[in-house]
């Protein structure tokens, strides 16, 4: 069996203070380890590093606490990956573009203490949100376990986002958010949709209260609720097979919808101009969405 111990803490930052929040995490990673022997991965929410505060409070802004990655800040996180022998994926943080703007930016640490991957989220929530988009997805490897995706909050709501996952071999998505409005119940169909649409577990952790609404969920690849949190501060724990996701793409949902299959059987009679082409033919075939990179994007991208 392929499995993934996974940890997702549904917390709130210290409003305002990037530093303490940083130590709380370091606390927690701990207490995490500790609990959990076996655990391989923790998950934080969207933005928790950078510590914003709750909704009706004054907002931070993003340009005082954006952080250059990789800077310091992946450095300590990468020494609390290191210390407690996990794969850590803190949320997302402010990073400071380039051009002077601003991204929403995840970031995974190996066990190693190594920055392995960054995502900047794609679809800003607008025009709420004023972070600059990033421009492709992002999957990393966990060797002899499988390939995860990366997907912030808003990304959710496009079919588009998961699918592209599903396309560059991800079998489980970390969907961190923020979400303090009453739209979260919404956000909770999405995630039962997009593991259905795609056959894969869908992790969708939010912020706690204050800072937001919680009710986090762990979704399997069969769209059925594996967990479903409260709003206050919990520890959510799951121990992941990933060869369901191979069976269920094999199978079919509940033995008889073979969603995959059907693709791969109608491969180049579909025209999807949406899709810059075919979408069958960048289709993992069913079992086979493992490896370092997956099958190619739309866009050549891995």
């Amino acid at each position: 069996m392929r499995t993934l111990s996974i940890a997702a803490l549904q917390t709130a930052p210290v409003a305002g203070d990037p530093g303490r929040t940083l130590e709380a995490l370091r606390t927690h990673a701990a207490a995490v380890r500790s609990t959990m022997p076996d655990v391989q991965l923790l998950l934080l929410p969207e933005l928790h590093l950078s510590a914003p505060a709750p909704p009706l409070e004054p907002s931070i802004d993003p340009e005082s606490v954006a952080v250059e990655l990789p800077g310091p800040l992946s450095e300590a996180l990468g020494e609390i990956a290191r210390a407690n022998e996990l794969w850590l994926v803190p949320g997302s943080v402010y990073e400071r573009a380039a051009d002077g703007g601003v991204h929403n930016t995840a970031l995974v640490l190996s066990p190693a203490g190594e920055l392995v991957a960054t995502y900047r989220k794609v679809f800003a929530w607008e025009p709420h949100e004023d972070s600059v988009p990033g421009e492709r997805f992002v999957t990393f490897e966990i060797p002899e376990v499988g390939n995860i995706g990366l997907a912030i909050c808003y990304d959710a709501s496009f079919p588009e986002s998961f699918r592209q996952l599903a396309w560059m071999g991800a079998e489980v998505v970390l969907h961190m958010s923020l979400t303090t409005t009453s739209d979260r119940a919404a956000e909770q169909v999405l995630a039962r949709a997009n593991a259905i649409f795609n056959q894969l577990y869908v992790v969708s952790l939010n912020a706690a209260g204050p800072a937001g609404l919680g009710r986090s969920l762990i979704v399997d690849p069969e769209g059925i609720v594996r967990f479903e949190a409260g709003s206050g501060e919990e520890l959510i724990t799951d121990v992941l097979d990933l060869d369901a996701v191979t069976r269920v793409r094999e199978h079919g949902l509940a033995g008889v919808s073979r969603l995959w299959r059907q693709i791969e059987r109608r491969r180049g009679e579909v025209e999807l101009p949406m899709y810059d082409g075919d979408l069958s033919a960048r289709a993992p075939s069913p079992g086979s969405a493992r490896g370092s990179s997956g099958p190619s994007s739309p866009d050549g991208l891995r």
